[in-house]
């Protein structure tokens, strides 16, 4: 699986949250919250706590010369470009409150690429000498293992936020964990009676009632950094997971994108996915007014770290280095658990409409966590992966 260095593209969606868009997104997202606490008990949220934000100041672990950061902001324009794979209604909580800490910030564009684009692109337009990227955001962990394998491909930069942080948080020099989301079963529960707990009561679901679920199953398309990432360590964690796969594996169809998945499934067109990321899944879960929704696999979570890094020739390098800080903070955790990312911070506690990595932990238990590490897969053990599972996909 190696990245491509493709020429350069039509440019993807994106979006640009200006001061009174972020607003009213975040705003959005709360009546709709509300709206879901109405619709039953499955699903059902409620607006989550407000994120009180300390404008104008910094925290009190930041070194005195961090000043000349945020001073070296004020002149960059206002603006900030990422190239992420993150939906914008993940990020809407974040860019709020961060312009609002920051209130010089006028204007954030956040590109929302597939998940081995984030890098392409990076790679296409480094080689021109030229890129409007300022942040690199993505999930997928063989993709930032491959292309942090060369040197200069990020902005070396020490937060100060990493002393209070997991250990984890670090995914490689340079690139720290946004958020650690959890992979889910996510099921229609008007088409699918019995709620299942894991991946082996899903394929016992299967094996009883193999018409039910013929072609109505979606998984990852293990041809993407994402899809390979997420299934080859739930298998890596325990190879014995096979045999459940090989009888749901033949009955599925991929798809490489979570947000294709959630709508299809809420639609009818699948009756339930497996290892479908919880961030683009709990907006669905909380707005679907209990049609959707999804179960932590209790014979193994894969948590999937989202890196962060600035990139090599950052337009706006201090603005770039201030929104990293800020997303690893504790407001910055707080608002992207508000998002729908899934904040690890010891101090953002778990609530109605914020989503933690310690409801995970309460959910499955630490030996029930698979925590996908941002190592480099050799190819062979790629190439012998994808055959066997596409394999099944095609018996």
């Amino acid at each position: 699986m190696h990245l491509s260095t493709p020429q350069p593209a039509a440019r993807p969606h994106s979006a640009t949250f200006t001061r009174r868009s972020a607003l009213v997104s975040a705003a959005a997202l709360s009546a709709a919250g509300g709206l879901a606490a109405c619709g039953g008990d499955s699903g059902s949220s409620a607006a989550p706590p407000v994120n009180e934000i300390a404008v104008g100041t910094t925290p009190e672990h930041y070194p005195a010369e961090y000043s000349r950061i945020v001073e070296g902001s004020r002149s960059e324009g206002g603006e900030l470009t990422i190239y992420s794979n993150t939906d914008q209604e993940n990020w809407a909580p974040i860019f709020r409150d961060f312009q609002k800490k920051y209130d010089w910030i006028e204007a954030v564009n956040a590109n929302n690429l597939d998940s081995d684009e984030v890098f392409q692109r990076a790679l296409s337009e480094q080689a021109t000498g030229s890129s409007p990227a300022d942040l690199l955001v993505s999930n997928a962990a063989q993709a930032w293992a491959e292309y942090t394998s060369s040197p200069g491909r990020v902005m070396e930069y020490a937060s100060p936020e990493l002393d209070k942080l997991p250990e984890f948080a670090q995914l490689a020099p340079n690139v720290y964990a946004l958020s650690v989301d959890p992979m889910t079963i996510a099921f229609n529960t008007g088409l699918l009676s019995e709620k299942p707990t894991g991946i082996a009561h899903l394929a016992e679901l299967v094996a009883a009632d193999q018409d039910t679920f013929r072609d109505k199953i979606t998984t990852r398309d293990v041809g993407g950094a994402f899809g390979f990432t997420v299934s080859h360590a739930f298998t890596q964690a325990d190879p014995s997971t096979w045999a459940a796969l090989e009888t749901i594996l033949p009955l599925a169809r991929p798809e490489t994108s979570s947000g294709t998945q959630t709508e299809k499934i809420l639609a009818g067109e699948y009756v339930v996915g497996f290892f479908i990321s919880a961030a683009p899944a709990y907006p669905v879960q909380a707005n679907s007014g209990g049609l959707f929704d999804l179960v932590f696999p209790d014979d193994g979570t894969v948590v999937l770290p989202r890196g962060i890094a600035i990139a090599p020739q950052a337009p706006h390098p201090n603005t770039a280095k201030l929104f990293l800080d800020f997303v690893l903070s504790a407001e910055g955790q707080a608002a992207a658990a508000e998002g729908g990312l899934t904040s690890y911070r010891d101090d953002v506690e778990s609530a109605e409409g914020r989503h933690t990595y310690a409801d995970v932990l309460s959910a499955v238990g630490q030996d029930g966590v698979v925590m996908v590490p941002f190592t480099l897969v050799p190819e062979a053990e790629v190439d012998a992966f994808t055959e066997r599972w596409n394999g099944l996909l095609d018996s």
